[in-house]
């Protein structure tokens, strides 16, 4: 089930209505940051673990 044009264009005024259109590049920009931080946690998870080699 996939969300029609129509609803996204509703979501998106909806959050624009709720923190402003300012502070949306700022959102993306720490969600962006964020998800660098967790695949750079991931990889570093999984070189650590002695379990991968084996």
């Amino acid at each position: 089930m996939r969300p029609g044009p129509w609803q996204i264009v509703i979501c998106i005024a909806v959050v624009a209505l709720l923190f402003g259109a300012k502070k949306i590049p700022e959102l993306a920009r720490a969600l962006g940051k964020a998800k660098g931080e967790f695949k750079k946690g991931l990889l570093e998870g999984a070189k650590d673990d002695p379990s991968e080699g084996n």
